[in-house]
C-alpha cells in the first residue's frame, strides 16, 4: 500500500452528486491526499463549458482529472425521461472500461501513482466487486440523503414483508418495516419507484444491488450533520457501522477552503444577474423556485404554478432549465395577466447560482423538487420549502421537512394552482414566524457541525486518518 494514499472518485454524471464530489476532491487535496476524479466524457465537457472547474483546480498539484464513456452518443439528452438510459450505456460500456483501468490500466499497481482508495456514488455497485478484485478499500459516497438510503436499505425487507409493491390503492397508509419512520412515513412517501407494480424492473434491481453492496463497504460517507440524521443513522449503524457524516458539504467546503472566489460546479450556464435583482427585494419576501436538474413537469402543470404564485401576490424568481417542460406551447396564448404580473414581480431565467440565491437575504421560501443538495442547502440557509418531489429520493425528504423538521410544507401528489398559492402564502406570510424559528435551529445545529471541531469536521478528520493509516 502506498504511504501516501491516491483516492479515486467516481461520482454519477448528475449535477448535485458532481457537484458534492468536486467539493470532497477540494477537501481531500488540502489534506495533501492525492485525488483523481473519473467523470463521463460529457460531463467532464459539460463542466469545462460552464464552470471554471479547471481553472480552480489547477493550483492543486495532486489533483487531476481522467474521463470515461457513459457509452451513449453524444446528442443523447441524458436527462428527464431518457435519464435511466444512462445506466444501460453504463452497464454495456463504463463497467468493463473501469474494470480495466483498475486491473491493468491507468489506475492499477502498474501506474505511478496506483489508486488506492475508491469512492465512487453509491449506485456504482460493480465499483465494489472490482475493488475487491484488486485488493484494495471502497468507501461508499452516498449524495441522496440518509433517510431515503434507510428506505433503500430497508427495501429487501420491505418485500419480503409484502408492503413493496403496495397492495390496493390507499397511499397514505403506513409503512411498518421502515425502522425510526413508523408513525409517519407512508406509502407515498417512499421512494418513487416503490409505486411500480412489479419489482422487475431496472431501477428496483439497482436499488436492490444498492442495497447489497453498501453494508460491504470500508465505509460510507454522507452529506449530512449528525443532529439532523440522528433517527435514521442510530439504525443505519446497525448495518453499516463506519459512517462519515461530512455535511453539509458544502458549508464545510467554505468553512475549510480558504481559495473559494468564484467557486462553480454548475452544467448549466449560471445567470447571476438575479441576484441584483433580489437586491431589490424586500427581506424574506421572494419566493424561489426551481425544480432542479432532472425533474420534469408538463405544460399543463407549468400553467397551475405559474398561476399559483401570480395569484399569491409574492415575488418570485423561478428557474425554467431548459428541457425542463415536457410538450410545447404557444407563447402567445399565454394570458396577459401571467405575462404583466411576472414583469411587475417576477424573474424567470434558465440556471442561478443556487447557493448565493438562497442565502441571500430576500428570499422567504424555496419551491422545490426536495432533491437532496436542494433541501440541506436550504436548511443551512433556513428557507423554510414548498415540496413538490417527483423522483427517487425526493417523495421520502419531502416528508422529513414537513414531519421530521417542520421546515416546510409537502404538495406531493398536487399541482393546483390554489394549493400552490395557499402554500406560498403560509411560508412568506401565514407561518411565517413558525417557520423562522424551526428553520434557525436547525440552521443553527449545521453551523455547529462545520465549526472547528465541530461534529463533521471531526467525522472528516476522522475519515482522512482512516485512510492514511489503511
Amino acid at each position: 500500500m502506498s504511504p501516501t494514499p491516491h483516492v479515486l472518485l467516481f461520482p454519477l454524471p448528475m449535477q448535485g452528486p458532481v457537484n458534492c464530489m468536486l467539493k470532497l476532491a477540494e477537501l481531500l487535496c488540502i489534506s495533501g491526499i492525492t485525488v483523481t476524479v473519473l467523470n463521463t466524457d460529457y460531463i467532464h465537457r459539460t463542466l469545462i463549458r460552464h464552470s471554471n472547474v479547471l481553472t480552480r483546480f489547477s493550483s492543486y498539484d495532486n489533483l487531476r482529472f481522467k474521463t470515461i464513456s457513459d457509452g451513449l452518443p453524444e446528442d443523447h439528452p441524458r436527462s428527464g425521461q431518457r435519464f435511466l438510459d444512462l445506466f444501460d450505456g453504463m452497464k454495456t460500456v463504463t463497467e468493463p472500461v473501469f474494470r480495466e483501468m483498475m486491473v491493468s490500466g491507468c489506475f492499477s499497481f502498474k501506474s505511478d501513482p496506483p489508486v488506492t482508495i475508491i469512492i465512487p456514488d453509491a449506485s456504482f455497485s460493480f465499483a465494489l466487486d472490482v475493488a475487491e478484485e484488486v485488493g484494495i478499500p471502497l468507501f461508499y459516497f452516498e449524495t441522496v440523503s440518509p433517510s431515503a438510503l434507510w428506505t433503500y436499505l430497508c427495501l429487501p425487507k420491505l418485500i419480503g414483508a409484502g408492503e413493496v409493491p403496495f397492495n390496493g390503492n390507499d397511499l397514505n397508509v403506513l409503512i411498518k418495516n421502515v425502522p425510526g419512520t413508523e408513525t409517519f412515513l407512508r406509502r407515498r412517501d417512499l421512494p418513487s419507484f416503490c409505486r411500480l407494480d412489479d419489482v422487475d424492473n431496472l431501477v428496483t434491481k439497482i436499488i436492490m444491488k444498492e442495497a447489497r453492496c453498501v453494508p460491504r463497504a470500508h465505509g460510507l460517507i454522507l452529506n449530512t450533520f449528525q443532529a439532523l440524521d440522528e433517527t435514521v443513522l442510530v439504525h443505519m449503524r446497525k448495518l453499516c457501522p463506519d459512517i462519515y457524516c461530512i455535511g453539509p458539504i458544502h458549508t464545510l467546503y467554505k468553512s475549510l477552503v480558504t481559495t473559494q472566489s468564484s467557486v462553480s460546479n454548475s452544467l448549466w450556464e449560471e445567470n447571476a444577474t438575479c441576484l441584483s435583482w433580489l437586491d431589490t427585494q424586500v427581506t424574506r419576501s421572494v419566493v424561489y423556485v426551481s425544480i432542479g436538474s432532472m425533474a420534469m413537469m408538463t405544460v399543463e402543470q407549468l400553467f397551475e404554478f405559474w398561476h399559483g404564485l401570480v395569484n399569491s401576490g409574492k415575488p418570485f424568481l423561478w428557474v425554467q432549465r431548459p428541457g425542463s417542460v415536457i410538450g410545447e406551447y404557444d407563447h402567445n396564448l399565454v394570458p396577459k395577466r401571467l405575462i404583466d404580473e411576472t414583469k411587475q414581480r417576477g424573474f424567470i431565467t434558465t440556471w442561478v447560482p443556487q447557493e448565493a440565491v438562497l442565502a441571500h437575504s430576500a428570499i422567504g421560501g424555496f419551491l422545490t423538487h426536495s432533491g437532496w443538495n436542494s433541501t440541506i442547502e436550504s436548511i443551512i440557509e433556513g428557507v423554510p420549502m414548498i415540496c413538490w418531489p417527483q423522483n427517487v429520493d425526493q417523495q421520502v425528504n419531502s416528508r422529513f421537512v414537513s414531519e421530521v423538521w417542520k421546515v416546510g410544507i409537502d404538495i406531493k401528489d398536487t399541482c393546483d394552482r390554489g394549493i400552490v398559492e395557499k402554500a406560498v402564502r403560509d411560508v412568506i406570510d401565514v407561518r411565517k414566524t413558525e417557520f423562522i424559528e424551526s428553520t434557525r435551529m436547525l440552521a443553527e445545529l449545521g453551523g455547529q457541525s462545520v465549526a472547528e471541531d465541530g461534529p463533521s469536521v471531526m467525522d472528516l478528520n476522522r475519515f482522512i486518518k482512516t485512510i492514511t493509516t489503511l
